[in-house]
C-alpha cells in the first residue's frame, strides 16, 4: 500500500522541517513533494509529524486480569495516543517470570497487539519482590528487560544477584523503588497536606532509600540500571550525582508526576491515587527540573487500568494506579510545551528518541527508507478529555475535564494504519 501523508511538519534528527511523507510497503520515504499514484492520501497541513512515541511502562493485564485491560484494548488505547512501541510489566496472573510465561506473552501479542510490545520478565519469582531470582539466563532468549515493578526488590544481595546476572547477559534491569518496611499503611505523600486532611502518607523516604542502594549497585556491578516513575526530589538527586560517578542508568518521570502535585487532588477521590503517590510542588519541580536537564530523559506513562468499582473506594480503599496512553501527548504539549517549561523537540525526545536510545530498539526516528512508525498531531485542535471516550478498559483518570491541544489524528505501525481519527 502506498499512503502519502501530505503537507505536515517533520521532526527528524532534532529539527522541524516541511516534507510530505510516502509510505511504500511499509517503508517511509521524505521528500517535499511527490508526484505518484497513491492508494490513500492524508492531508497533514498545519499538523506535526513525529516518531511514533515508545512507552517503557505500560500494564497490558493480560493474562489473568483481563477485566483491567487486554492487550487487544492496551494497544489500541496505545495507538490512539500515538504510540507505537509500548514495554508490558509483569504483574499478570500468573507472573511472566519463566520462559512458559514469556511465551505465552508473545503468543498473544502476536495474536492481538496492534503496536510493538515488549514483555518485561519479572526479576524474583512470582513477582514478589523478594525470595529466588529468576533464570535470567533462559528468559533472555525471549526479553532483556527485568523488572519487578509494582513491587521492589527488597534484599540487596538479592538484586546485587539480579543485576551481576543481567549485565552477563547484557539486559536491562528496570526497578521500581520501594522500601516496604517504610510504608506503614500509607496511601497518599506523607507531608502537610495528608496531615491536614487525616490521611496515612508514603514518605519519600520509602523511595530515595531504594534508588540509592540501587544505584551503588549499579556502579559496582556495571549493570544497565532504569528508575522507574521517579517521583521525588531526593531520587533525582541521587540519580544525577550517579550519572556524574559513571553509573548505567537512566530514569523515567511520568505525566501526571510532572503536572500534579498532593494539593491537586480533589476530595476523597481514588482517581488521584497513584504509587508512587503525587508528592509537593517542590518535588514536582524538582522532577520539571530533571527533565529538563535530562536526569530524566524518558517520560513513560505507567498506564495502570482498574475497574470503576476498584477506583470508587476513596484515597484509603481504592487500587493504585491511572490510565495515561490516550492522554499523555495532550497533557504534556499543552502544559510543558505550550507554556515554555519544555520544548516541543524535547517532549519528542522524551516521548520517543530516548528511550529507543536507552532500551536499545527499533524506532524513536524518522529515517528514510526503514520501517515506517510515526504518529501525526494536531497541535492547535483543542478537545476537552473525556474518560468515558476513552479505548482503554481503564477509565481512571484524574484528568478527566482538562483541555488539551495536541491530538494525535493517524498513528502507523511498520506502515500499517493502526489510528485514524478522522475514522473514528
Amino acid at each position: 500500500m502506498k499512503l502519502l501523508i501530505k503537507g505536515g511538519t517533520v521532526y527528524r534528527n532534532g529539527k522541524f522541517m516541511e516534507s510530505d511523507v510516502l509510505i511504500d510497503n511499509g517503508m517511509l520515504i521524505l521528500a517535499e513533494e511527490f508526484d505518484i499514484d497513491v492508494e490513500e492520501t492524508f492531508d497533514a497541513t498545519g499538523m506535526h509529524i513525529l516518531p511514533g512515541f515508545i512507552d517503557p511502562h505500560v500494564h497490558l493485564r493480560e493474562p489473568g486480569l483481563e477485566y483491567k485491560e487486554t492487550i487487544k484494548t492496551g494497544t489500541q488505547a496505545a495507538a490512539k495516543g500515538g504510540y507505537t512501541s509500548v514495554f508490558a510489566m509483569p504483574n499478570t496472573r500468573p507472573a511472566t517470570d519463566s520462559v512458559s510465561a514469556l511465551k505465552e506473552q508473545l503468543r498473544r501479542i502476536e495474536k492481538d497487539g496492534c503496536v510493538h510490545v515488549y514483555p518485561y520478565c519479572a526479576i524474583t519469582k512470582g513477582q514478589t519482590g523478594q525470595g529466588e531470582v529468576v533464570d535470567i539466563e533462559s528468559a533472555r532468549d525471549y526479553t532483556f528487560a527485568f523488572s519487578d515493578d509494582g513491587k521492589g526488590v527488597q534484599k540487596e544481595e538479592t538484586m546485587r544477584e539480579a543485576m551481576e546476572r543481567v549485565r552477563e547477559v547484557n539486559g536491562l534491569i528496570a526497578a521500581h523503588c520501594e522500601d516496604e518496611s517504610l510504608l506503614h499503611g500509607g496511601y497518599v505523600h506523607e507531608g502537610e497536606w495528608a496531615k491536614e486532611h487525616g490521611y496515612e502518607g508514603i514518605s519519600s523516604e520509602s523511595e530515595y532509600k531504594q534508588v540509592e542502594r540501587d544505584l551503588k549497585l549499579a556502579l559496582e556491578t556495571g549493570c544497565q540500571y532504569h528508575v522507574c516513575h521517579v517521583s521525588c526530589k531526593e531520587s533525582v538527586e541521587l540519580i544525577r550525582k550517579y550519572k556524574k560517578l559513571g553509573a548505567n542508568v537512566s530514569a523515567e518521570v511520568t505525566p501526571h508526576h510532572l503536572l500534579l502535585c498532593d494539593e491537586d487532588i480533589k476530595g476523597d477521590d481514588g482517581n488521584f491515587k497513584m504509587n508512587p503517590p503525587l508528592r509537593t510542588k517542590e518535588d514536582r519541580d524538582a522532577l520539571i527540573a530533571g527533565l529538563q536537564d535530562q536526569t530524566l530523559e524518558i517520560i513513560a506513562t505507567d498506564h495502570a487500568p482498574h475497574s470503576e468499582e476498584e477506583k470508587s473506594k476513596g484515597l484509603a480503599g481504592s487500587a493504585m494506579g491511572i490510565v495515561g496512553l490516550e492522554t499523555a501527548f495532550g497533557l504534556l504539549y499543552t502544559n510543558l510545551v505550550k507554556k515554555n517549561v519544555i520544548t516541543f523537540a524535547q517532549l519528542v525526545d522524551a516521548m520517543s528518541y530516548n528511550c529507543a536510545n536507552i532500551f536499545g530498539i527499533e524506532g524513536g526516528e524518522l529515517e528514510p527508507y526503514q520501517s515506517a512508525n510515526l504518529v501525526v498531531v494536531d497541535t492547535v485542535r483543542r478537545e476537552r478529555i473525556n474518560r468515558q471516550k476513552f479505548v482503554s478498559k481503564g477509565k481512571n483518570s484524574p484528568f478527566d475535564g482538562w483541555y488539551v491541544n495536541g491530538i494525535p489524528m493517524l498513528t502507523v505501525c511498520d506502515g500499517k494504519v493502526v489510528y485514524r481519527r478522522d475514522k473514528q
